[in-house]
């Protein structure tokens, strides 16, 4: 509710007159600790005062009764374009960056962005498969901007690189950091052929630059060869190695089977030193490129899967033999299909996931993939709401607010603060050595950014599901971005496009 400028405010000395001040919610900051009843002011787009006593504003909103906290920062996303963006604002979610593949065209994805105007914040990182692409097959990175997902089941930028490739791919990503590219995202398991002496000197690169390389693992088996153990061993080897700040992609999805192992090193590795963080969803389904070299038939064994486990979902088809999955795979390559990796409805498989989502410090990212239309063709536009027949995965549009439900509300397995503290500081840390604006990100202080978001804890819930993706979360009251109401009474303003940039500090 909103009210005047004086209304609430107690008797005493004179009081600044703030452009906004959310009145009487719980404020949690995941930084300072702070969990209590307090009044926001905001000016200029920036929190300048967090009071025990009411605040003076030419807009007062009372939030009683609601959790106050730092809106969330989706490191993983693929699906930045406003129509995608505003699904993820209904999720609480104030800053998407697309880090794992990265922009192929890093210029042009700011230019664009900036030009049509964003929802929400947004950045990039510096796309090594793209660079791969450019150099192994000698592809203009502008014409990647709209290819780079078609063409990732194509094999011949994952071949091996000559020392000369390799250092073009170098100089490529050099490029990119210099103009602000917020780390190095390498989809080395999509070219698992790249020499691992290749993969050593782009993290060389990332520590040069003090950016973080963010990587999906080159294996995920759960047996030999390519098991996921070594996947993560060689990010950790490298890590330690170099000193880069290596971060793994959906760690849920590439350990599998081998979770416990995987943490166990994980955590050694921090503990001696080695700068790798993690981050995971809370869905036992995957989703990629049906031509990804790990959904082979000949692999599907090391993985515990069959052809059965892919949907192919433009058609909705699940292949019931090896040589269907090939057929479909030699048609379109670059398909997205939804993987069954771990059935949530078996209690083992549930707690494989769970427990890549408590591993100490495991980030919440969604993974979001871009819409689609119910045909295979990618939505661009700005259309709202999303087509009836849109397809995407529901960790797109309800990670968040699935973690929330799940994981705080029904079993209790995290704490609200510690959930508010993955989805928020520890994103926003990830990226301060890269990006100083992130320094003002995740947090609820003075000083700090007013992207916020607001919410019951007790009904927030998401509602897409494997048959309905789009549909959008419930229970996000308000979303602010730099102070804007992008999502006010559960609504979506469809004039709000107050996202702004992240970039590296080169940029």
């Amino acid at each position: 509710m909103d009210t005047e400028p004086s209304a609430g405010v107690a008797d005493g000395a004179p009081q600044s007159v703030h452009d906004l001040v959310l009145s009487g919610g719980r404020v949690i900051d995941p930084e300072t600790g702070l969990d209590a009843v307090r009044h926001i002011a905001v000016d200029d787009g920036r929190i300048v005062a967090i009071a025990e006593e009411p605040l003076r504003a030419r807009r007062v909103v009372d939030v009683t009764g609601r959790v106050v906290a730092p809106g969330f920062i989706d490191l993983h996303s693929h699906a930045l374009t406003p129509t995608s963006m505003r699904l993820q604002a209904l999720d609480g979610v104030t800053t998407a960056l697309e880090l794992e593949a990265g922009a192929p065209w890093l210029e042009g994805a700011y230019r664009d962005a900036a030009l049509d105007g964003r929802p929400i914040n947004y950045g990039y990182s510096a796309s090594w498969a793209a660079a791969r692409m450019s150099v192994m097959d000698d592809l203009d990175p502008r014409t990647l901007t709209t290819q780079l997902t078609a063409r990732m089941g194509g094999r011949s930028w994952g071949a091996p690189g000559t020392p000369d490739d390799v250092r073009r791919i170098l100089d490529r990503l050099e490029s990119e950091l210099e103009l602000g590219a917020l780390g190095i995202g390498v989809l080395i398991g999509y070219a698992p052929d790249a020499s691992h002496r290749e993969y050593l000197d782009v993290a060389r690169l990332a520590a040069r630059y003090g950016v973080p390389t963010y990587t999906h693992a080159r294996h995920k088996n759960s047996s030999e060869p390519g098991t996921a153990l070594q996947g993560i061993q060689e990010v950790v080897a490298v890590g330690l190695g170099t000193g880069a700040h290596m971060h793994l992609c959906h760690i849920n999805s590439t350990s599998l089977q081998q979770i416990d192992v995987v943490t166990e090193l994980v955590g050694n590795a921090r503990a001696h030193g080695v700068q790798v963080t993690t981050e995971a969803y809370p869905y036992g389904a995957s989703m990629t490129a049906i031509g990804a070299p790990f959904l082979h038939p000949d692999n599907l064994p090391r993985l515990g899967i069959t052809p059965s486990h892919i949907v192919h979902t433009p058609t909705g088809e699940r292949p019931a033999t090896a040589s269907r999955l090939m057929q479909l795979r030699a048609q379109d390559p670059g398909a997205p299909a939804i993987i069954q990796y771990l059935d949530e409805s078996r209690a083992d498989e549930q707690n494989l996931l769970r427990r890549a989502l408590l591993f100490d410090d495991t980030m919440i990212a969604s993974d979001a993939m871009p819409l689609q239309s119910g045909d295979g063709k990618p939505l661009t536009g700005t259309e709202w709401p999303p087509p009836a027949d849109a397809v995407t995965h529901p960790r797109s549009t309800g990670t968040f607010a699935r973690t929330l439900r799940v994981y705080v509300r029904e079993t209790g397995l995290l704490t609200l603060p510690e959930v508010i503290r993955r989805a928020t500081l520890l994103p926003a840390r990830v990226l301060e050595r890269a990006c100083p604006d992130a320094r003002r990100k995740g947090r609820v202080q003075p000083g700090a950014d007013a992207d916020l978001v607001v919410f019951d804890p007790l009904t927030v819930h998401d509602r897409s599901t494997y048959e309905h993706p789009t549909r959008p979360s419930d229970g996000f009251q308000h979303v602010l971005v730099g102070g804007e109401f992008v999502v006010r009474d559960g609504e979506i303003d469809l004039d709000a496009m107050p996202g702004r940039p992240l970039r590296g500090a080169r940029g």
